[in-house]
């Protein structure tokens, strides 16, 4: 299996995209979760990918999110929009 669930997010800067990935992984260490399984991109910061397993979370700089079309991808997967996965998650604890 590759993952549960992807997340996907855009930034138009470089220093949006590291502020996104340190609050990223700040708060989902505070909630208690695993350290990721593993970080990449975070020289470039154009696409840095965090892998926490079941989950893999891309933080794109815009212009590459543009590029590689990942959405495209995975067009055949049903989408969950933020605010619904949030409700969700908090309704099954």
């Amino acid at each position: 299996m590759v993952a549960d669930e992807f997340v996907i997010v855009s930034a138009s800067n470089d220093r949006q995209v590291k502020a996104i990935v340190d609050d990223l992984e700040r708060a989902v260490d505070e909630s208690g979760h695993a350290k990721p399984l593993r970080v990449e991109g975070l020289d470039d910061r154009h696409w840095v990918l965090i892998d926490y397993g079941d989950v893999v979370v891309h933080v794109f700089l815009e212009e590459t999110r543009r590029y590689y079309e990942l959405e495209r991808l995975w067009g055949d997967v049903p989408r969950i929009e933020w605010a619904e996965a949030a409700a969700s998650h908090r309704q099954a604890r």
